[in-house]
């Protein structure tokens, strides 16, 4: 990585340049205002330095997997640089969506059924141009899950489908129901908690492409499901290993920490809105067994929990729901390597809630800690257009579980 030496050097020359020939009048004068601005740019930098920029901190239950990881994935030893102009954990999660690029993505879609006789909608990158792996019947397969009200194309999963395509795999996004313009069939969508979906998703591709290895990242409440899949499977899973990026481990946590005053008006009631807009969507199928009236005056997701999700999985309260779908009450009985990325500043899935001690008793778990990041945020360089740091820690995990996946057989 680049010095601290270097990173100030740069960035004083650079400001110093532009000041000289743009900043016209200071204070008492151009000199004084000139070093006014040049005094702060430099406190700022050695505040950013020292206190921002930080290597990660990684956690493992057993030494094979973390020196797996040391040795296959250098970006978990690496210092992460957040943008400085927005390191901050809000600023971050906001502006990442806007930030980022959306590289260009064509999928090929297909609907499966569900044993219930819903439908199920596949994104599928085939790949076919792959160098690498030229054999479409080998081709390393990619399993990606999006968040709580995403779809194939955020930009989140259009950079991993992206990186994923540079390593010559294929990818499949398994949407949620009802999420990306399929129709609804039956009264159901989906939560957390309940994985049959995914298991339906996971053999279909597994039927698909019998001799090709298969993998699975998901992000936030996908990365909440695929937890509580390998939780409930152990080893009954043909996935060959899993990444989890910002996912939310204790249910009762996260809610509380976005139901804070400024979390819930940065976030929640923006969430909330979203997810009463796909109730309305499919009022139709959804009006027959569920008050859409009741559930379309929730103002935070909690609430729209307590009226909706709960009730439609069967749950007799909503806390028995979240207890179910805080995938820290399974993480002892994950028997797939599963490295999770989360930020400590992250308001979604607040620090004090990240599952540090689960992951020291089970040695197919590492967990990657950065001190900032925000949720899904992981912004890095001065303009962060085509990658961000959860992008680098995905990729290289994933052709460390492809190509030397040998080495994670036995982790104990």
């Amino acid at each position: 990585m680049i010095s601290l030496d270097f990173n100030f050097n740069i960035l004083t020359r650079d400001l110093s340049h532009y000041l000289e020939n743009q900043v016209k009048v200071g204070l008492f004068g151009s000199g004084v205002g000139l070093s006014l601005v040049l005094g702060f740019s430099a406190a700022y930098t050695c505040y950013y330095l020292i206190s921002v920029a930080k290597k990660p901190q990684l956690i493992s239950g057993g030494k094979n997997f973390c020196q797996f990881l040391r040795d296959h994935c250098p970006v978990v030893s690496e210092t992460y640089y957040p943008t400085f102009w927005c390191w901050e954990s809000r600023i971050q999660t906001l502006l990442r969506p806007f930030l980022t690029a959306k590289p260009r993505v064509v999928y090929r879609n297909e609907l499966i059924k569900a044993a219930d006789g819903g439908q199920i909608s596949l994104d599928w990158f085939d790949n076919d141009d792959s160098l690498s792996h030229p054999n479409p019947a080998t081709r390393p397969t990619v399993l990606l899950l999006p968040g709580l009200t995403g779809t194939s194309r955020e930009s989140y999963i259009l950079h991993m489908v992206q990186q994923s395509r540079d390593l010559g795999y294929r990818c499949v996004v398994f949407n949620n129901r009802g999420v990306s313009g399929e129709t609804l069939l039956t009264p159901r969508t989906y939560c957390a908690a309940n994985t049959e979906d995914l298991e339906t998703v996971i053999e279909h591709v597994q039927r698909t492409n019998e001799a090709a290895p298969i993998m699975a990242a998901g992000v936030s409440m996908g990365g909440m499901m695929l937890a509580n899949y390998l939780g409930r499977k152990g080893r009954k899973t043909c996935l060959k290993g899993v990444a989890v990026f910002s996912a939310g481990w204790d249910v009762f946590e996260c809610t509380a920490s976005l139901e804070k005053p400024l979390d819930r008006f940065l976030f929640n009631s923006y969430l909330t809105s979203c997810l009463q807009a796909s109730v309305h969507r499919h009022r139709p199928v959804l009006e027959k067994c569920y008050d859409i009236d009741h559930i379309m005056k929730a103002k935070t997701i909690r609430e729209f929990d307590e009226r909706f999700t709960s009730i439609m999985f069967g749950y007799p309260t909503n806390d028995d729901y979240y207890r179910d779908a805080s995938p820290i009450h399974g993480l002892k009985s994950v028997q797939v390597p599963m490295l999770c990325l989360n930020a400590a500043d992250d308001v979604f899935s607040p620090s004090h809630a990240i599952p540090v001690e689960a992951v020291k008793q089970n040695p197919n778990l590492a967990l990657l800690i950065t001190c900032h990041g925000g949720h899904i945020g992981f912004l890095e360089g001065l303009w962060p257009r085509r990658s961000t740091y959860m992008d680098r820690v995905f990729k290289q995990f994933a052709k460390a579980v492809i190509e030397h996946g040998n080495r994670l057989n036995d982790l104990s």
